[in-house]
């Protein structure tokens, strides 16, 4: 029964499909767990006990060595540090497509791109059209990124109705938002300058490239001088969750051991008669350590980290993340009506209009592909589920705005999501449905 002839051969494409369907199927898993934590974040929000459950996120954590002291609020250790990881997962999905996956084929990953592209520069300009230059003008950045985890999860909802070339599609475009969001948050929303801490921090990934090209394959030296990086980082006026995108961009896409390679040490050791050969200090051992490093070696480091830290982040950080982010108290809450409007409308209406016009755009001029599976009726569907923007939107809107409009930013950017999500999901099913 668990002969391998009883099952089909293995062809070369499940190299590149396998980790992308199990990409997507924690991302569907973690759109469930987020929606919880987001409706239980509302509902100790607005409990009897709100006052407390707020107060908790500021509680101020941290360390002292010497006379320097480093501490900050337990949401800021969440947003700032653990973030960081999320973006380093981002990265890491977004090379591995890029190196290893379908958008190997630049005209192919053109169209996610220019679609991204579209989905960040519309819902900007329809945003600062509508706040007419208000006081929360200066938040642009929250209105422009994609919620990885909603989008899937929605589109798990409605099964194999959904061609997997829309998934991919909508899967890069929400990972290209997500790298474009923390860039415009390096650079749009820095502080001042510490341009000591950035030579630090770029000497850090110098010695990182550096003892790559050495060999040194410890993940735990990595991490260490990633947590320096960061640091710096933190120190320099530069948002420090940047440490993800480049560390993740930054990680070999390739094995370090051939399969042809693995085989051949496998297979040495399995010449071994039965017998004990493990237990003393001699050839056998050697061979037998040699496999089990070969073993691991043979997947590549961003597939390893991705496998390892996915579940991590999808189930901890990011549901961790709406419970420190997306309470809101709607009894004592002050709207802005202008600003939540402007927020709404940039997501539902300025979002998937840029996705669809910039790809058709990108097609137009042959600078993209587009699959033959992917209509322009099912593209524009997707589209509509762009607007789910709550993960970055939030995270950006708590850099941008003073905490009097965060409340307002906070319903328009829930509010947002909702529509966009029904109005995403009933689309698909309906024009699925019509085709079948």
């Amino acid at each position: 029964m668990g002969d391998g002839r009883t099952r089909l051969p293995e062809v070369p494409v499940n190299w590149i499909t396998r980790p992308l369907m199990r990409f997507l199927r924690i991302e569907s898993m973690a759109g469930a767990v987020l929606l919880l934590s987001t409706l239980l974040a509302l509902v100790l929000s607005n409990a009897a006990w709100s006052s407390q459950f707020i107060a908790m996120w500021e509680i101020h954590a941290g360390f002292r060595l010497g006379d320097i002291e480093f501490s900050r609020s337990l949401r800021s250790w969440i947003n700032d540090a653990l973030m960081t990881l999320f973006f380093f997962v981002i990265a890491l999905e977004l090379k591995r497509e890029l190196v290893l996956g379908e958008l190997r084929d630049r005209r192919m990953a053109a169209l996610p791109l220019a679609a991204a592209f579209g989905g960040m520069v519309a819902p900007v300009g329809l945003y600062l059209l509508l706040a007419r230059g208000g006081p929360g003008a200066s938040g642009w950045g929250a209105v422009i990124s994609t919620d990885t985890a909603f989008v899937i999860g929605c589109l798990a909802a409605l099964g194999s109705r959904i061609p997997q070339s829309l998934r991919l599609f909508l899967l890069s475009l929400a990972i290209f938002d997500d790298i474009g969001a923390i860039l415009v948050v390096a650079i749009g929303y820095v502080e001042a300058l510490n341009w000591i801490a950035i030579g630090y921090a770029g000497f850090g990934l110098a010695i990182v490239a550096v003892i790559a090209r050495l060999g040194i394959r410890s993940v735990v030296v990595y991490f260490a001088i990633g947590g320096g990086i960061w640091l710096a980082l933190d120190a320099s006026g530069v948002h420090a969750t940047l440490t993800g995108i480049i560390l993740g961009l930054m990680t070999p896409a390739r094995s370090w051991v051939s399969d042809r390679r693995l085989h051949a040490i496998l297979d040495r050791v399995i010449a071994y008669p039965p017998g004990d050969h493990w237990s003393s200090d001699n050839a056998a051992q050697l061979d037998l350590r040699q496999a089990g490093v070969a073993a691991r070696e043979a997947v590549s480091p961003i597939e390893r980290l991705e496998f390892a830290l996915h579940p991590w982040v999808a189930f901890m950080i990011l549901p961790l993340f709406a419970l420190a982010n997306a309470g809101v108290s709607l009894s004592s809450a002050s709207i802005d009506q202008t600003l939540t409007i402007s927020v709404f409308a940039a997501f539902v209406v300025g979002k998937p209009a840029g996705v669809v016009f910039f790809s058709l755009l990108a097609v137009m001029l042959n600078i993209a592909t587009r699959p033959i599976e992917l209509s322009w009726g099912l593209l524009a569907a997707g589209g509509l589920l762009t607007g789910i923007g709550f993960t970055m939107a939030l995270f950006i809107a708590g850099l941008a705005f003073e905490p009097i409009f965060l409340d307002s930013v906070k319903i328009g950017v829930l509010s947002a999501s909702v529509t966009s999500a029904a109005a995403g999901f009933l689309a698909l099913a309906w024009i699925t449905s019509s085709r079948r």
